[in-house]
């Protein structure tokens, strides 16, 4: 490498993800549009529901709305300017600007890894200590489980960003991605990168892989107490079931897009690019599925406001019909006072 090369550290990096596509590249705009309503939209209602719906106003439904908050601001942050670099070729970000987005893309996917923690414990308050349920999910008590997690998550993903922004980018600054991700801009770096390398090896495990495990474990004690009870547990198998294949699935996700750096493969840089992308917005398409439609309570709030929504435009109709009704009237009256 030129030694002057080595004194200059790129300030400036174009985000150049599936340029491989060439001419096709702007098409992306319109899946990743469609894509980005569907999460908005569906998070939208979910969270409009349970915040107006004073039924709803309880622990368990809570931590399904602020999960409904972190789905929509992720795609919100993130997404918009991906559109823009599809549609009108917008890839340009500053080091600061792509070192902002990663702690905030790091931090948020943390919080949505120790959400679906808390709403576990929800779940294992609710059926194994039904008695104590109240006095378990009292903030004061509940605090105890979500500082030190959110303390976790900051200190990390402080650490983890503050690393990669000492690094000096002497190489070239064109970065092999949509959005800027932790590894995607490591590998621009020249010098050592070992220790970034295993602050973020650690950070997977530390965290997403962590929050599942505890998470497993406590549905496991659900569905153990569940049975043995004696009660039926159709209901409560089937629901922890689809909400550990989603948590799997985004795990398997992430992990696939995290150890492509890592590991020699054969994934071409698209494909490393759409994994990555798809851990930011799966979680936002089927959340709402899976936290929401899949809730009977919830379900049965959308099904009354739509019945409320249809009342209304019945209602409007009726008035616009009687509206035209007294004109139409009012016209014959003037009608017969001429001809009179």
């Amino acid at each position: 490498m030129d030694p002057l090369m080595e004194n200059v550290s790129h300030t400036y990096f174009i985000l150049n993800g599936f340029d491989e596509l060439g001419e096709l590249r702007p098409l992306l705009f319109i899946p990743f549009f469609f894509i980005f309503l569907l999460s908005i939209s569906a998070n939208s209602l979910l969270l409009y529901v349970i915040v107006s719906q004073r039924v709803l106003h309880s622990p368990m439904y809570i931590l399904i709305a602020l999960l409904a908050c972190v789905d929509l601001s992720l795609p919100l942050y993130v997404i918009p300017n991906m559109l823009l670099n599809f549609l009108f070729d917008l890839r340009g970000i500053s080091l600061t600007g792509c070192l902002t987005q990663m702690h905030c893309i790091h931090f948020i996917g943390s919080f949505t890894s120790s959400l679906l923690v808390w709403m576990a414990l929800d779940r294992y308050f609710a059926i194994c200590t039904p008695l104590y349920y109240h006095n378990s999910m009292a903030v004061p008590r509940f605090l105890k489980f979500v500082i030190p997690l959110l303390i976790r998550n900051f200190i990390f993903n402080t650490v983890l960003v503050s690393l990669a922004g000492r690094l000096s980018f002497c190489y070239r600054n064109v970065m092999d991605h949509c959005f800027c991700e932790h590894m995607a801009l490591v590998t621009l770096a020249c010098g050592n990168t070992s220790l970034n390398n295993l602050v973020g090896l650690v950070g997977i495990f530390l965290i997403p892989v962590t929050d599942f495990i505890i998470i497993v474990i406590s549905y496991v004690i659900i569905f153990r107490s569940v049975f043995r009870s004696g009660t039926s547990g159709a209901k409560a198998l089937n629901t922890c079931v689809t909400h550990i294949i989603v948590i799997t699935v985004s795990l398997v996700i992430l992990l696939t897009a995290f150890l492509s750096y890592r590991i020699r493969n054969y994934l071409s840089p698209s494909i490393r690019i759409f994994i990555s992308t798809m851990y930011l917005l799966f979680p936002g398409c089927f959340n709402p599925i899976i936290y929401g439609l899949r809730t009977k309570e919830i379900r049965q709030q959308i099904l009354r406001l739509d019945e409320l929504m249809s009342a209304a435009d019945k209602l409007v109709s009726a008035a616009r019909r009687a509206g035209v009704r007294r004109r139409q009237a009012g016209v014959r009256r003037r009608q017969a006072g001429v001809r009179s």
